[in-house]
């Protein structure tokens, strides 16, 4: 049996003997790849997804900040970190977390940690979140004008142990939500900030 702490994710490369884009959308497509695997040859069609950060937001008194918008696929409104796409050329990954809590919450931060990052659906889409952790809130100079299900945004603070325990109940059920809250618990147990 292997060490537990010995098991990561590793890089596997293949030959990709055929790509093809099956649906162009506005965020992103849809492919289906042939490639090289064992002794012959397989197809996947999947999302092909430019990634996002998402933030865990915490105050002073142990709140995180969480958002509530309607997700139409799920058809709910659900709770969630504030997280955006990768999609501005040249932008890192904490330059969009910072970029994206400015746009949903109209915070700023002045200390960030790298949480980690994770895959949602790796068998259907490499789509890949980056998390951090925000501390030092403020409040930006101006707010955001939003739009779309954005418009609708409902902002709560909760106590980080309170969201831990929705996220374990069963009450959130968004992955991102619970991965972030989750590592931020991890993060911050046994400090006092």
């Amino acid at each position: 049996m292997a060490d537990a702490g010995s098991l990561r994710d590793e890089p596997s490369e293949v030959e990709v003997v055929s790509h093809d884009v099956v649906f162009e959308g506005r965020v992103w497509d849809i492919v289906s790849e042939r490639f090289a695997y064992g002794d012959g040859e397989l197809t996947r069609e999947f999302m092909a997804h430019p990634g996002a950060a998402a933030i865990v937001a915490v105050d002073p008194e142990r709140r995180v900040l969480l958002i509530q918008q309607y997700r139409h696929p799920i058809g709910e409104r659900d709770w969630e970190l504030p997280a955006g796409l990768l999609d501005v050329a040249g932008e890192s990954p904490l330059e969009a977390a910072r970029r994206e809590l400015a746009e949903e919450a109209d915070l700023t931060a002045g200390v960030w940690d790298e949480l980690g990052a994770v895959h949602l659906s790796p068998g259907g889409s490499s789509e890949l979140i980056h998390l951090f952790l925000a501390r030092e809130l403020s409040a930006t100079e101006a707010a955001f004008a939003r739009d779309a299900e954005e418009a609708g945004i409902v902002v709560e603070w909760i106590p980080l142990d309170e969201a831990v325990r929705a996220v374990v109940d069963g009450r959130f059920r968004n992955a991102i939500t619970g991965m972030g809250v989750l590592l931020a618990a991890e993060r911050l147990r046994g400090t006092d900030r």
